[in-house]
């Protein structure tokens, strides 16, 4: 499944967003939450897109502990702060800043561990300038010891090789983090996001995709890690984190190389299925993919479609 190159992010943000985040997903996990929160980031503060997407929510936010005390489905609430933002319902923020209280992260510093530590701690610290929150997050992230030599992090000690998603996951976590947390204090992270950035930029493919094992060119091009490195990049861009030269046209070549494989009905190529830490590099190379709709892939498919339309609008004016 090859597409044309060059495509405007909007229109396919918008297809996306007709298709994913339209539902609460089973199981509830992250994905439920990312596909609403790209929702809301395309559609700005259009009422209608608020109010369905707050419908769509409502079952939970009335009864938040039906959110599994488990890091990934706790996650979900990140589209939450948008949504207090566009409402100014105070059950949207108290949502966010419950699932953000009930986070743990693994003590064998697991890279998605970063994205839902970044995403929640991050935007409670937003929403209520709580430095407990801040505090919680920069110590944590600061902590981390896992990135190698190469600039890359391994899944976890338990498994150390260098997995697509989830060296994506750490970049968007950082990027989450520096995103919410604000440049001030910040710069010991935002130097230790910048490496690895800059490590992924030397791995990126030529169609512009990353691959399942970031540093093994013989593994399938995977399309989720790199849609997340993706609303990274993006997201650096625009809050004035990356110069435009060179991650500009790194951004670029990550949504061209996406979106070359985003299909008319949501369809998406190679997204590698629900991982854990796996107990041979072998094993990450087998790792099967869906080709097709997909709830993990949608979403952060959307959400980097909305961080690129914005990102050229900015550029733009519009």
């Amino acid at each position: 499944m090859l597409r044309d190159m060059n495509v405007d992010p909007r229109p396919v943000a918008e297809r996306l967003a007709g298709i994913y985040g339209q539902a609460v997903e089973s199981p509830l996990m992250y994905p439920t939450g990312v596909a609403f929160l790209g929702r809301l980031r395309l559609a700005g503060r259009d009422p209608e897109v608020v109010e369905r997407v707050a419908r769509l929510a409502e079952p939970l936010v009335a009864a938040p502990d039906t959110v599994p005390d488990w890091a990934p489905c706790l996650a979900m609430a990140c589209f939450a702060s948008e949504l207090f933002a566009a409402t100014g319902d105070p059950r949207h923020r108290d949502f966010l800043i419950h699932q953000a209280n009930r986070f743990v992260h693994d003590p064998d510093i697991r890279v998605e561990d970063f994205f839902f530590a970044g995403t929640l701690l991050g935007r409670a610290y937003a929403v209520t300038g709580e430095t407990s929150y801040r505090r919680r997050l920069v110590d944590y992230l600061g902590s981390v010891d896992t990135r190698q030599p190469n600039g890359l992090y391994w899944h976890c000690h338990a498994s150390p090789y260098f997995w697509g998603r989830g060296n994506a996951f750490a970049a968007l976590g950082f990027a989450e983090a520096l995103s919410h947390l604000g440049a001030d204090g910040t710069e010991d992270l935002a130097a230790a996001h910048l490496e690895h950035l800059s490590a992924l930029a030397r791995q990126q493919d030529d169609s512009g995709l990353w691959r399942q094992l970031v540093d093994a060119p013989e593994t399938y091009l995977e399309h989720s890690a790199t849609t997340m490195i993706g609303v990274a990049l993006a997201r650096g861009l625009r809050d004035g984190l990356l110069p435009d030269d060179p991650w500009r046209s790194v951004a670029q070549r990550a949504w061209d190389g996406a979106a070359a494989r985003i299909g008319p009905e949501g369809e998406l190529d190679q997204v590698c299925v629900g991982t854990g830490p796996l107990e041979s590099r072998q094993e990450y190379v087998d790792r099967a993919f869906s080709t097709g709709t997909d709830a993990r892939g949608g979403a952060m498919a959307l959400w980097f479609a909305a961080e690129m339309a914005a990102l050229v609008e900015d550029e733009s004016g519009t």
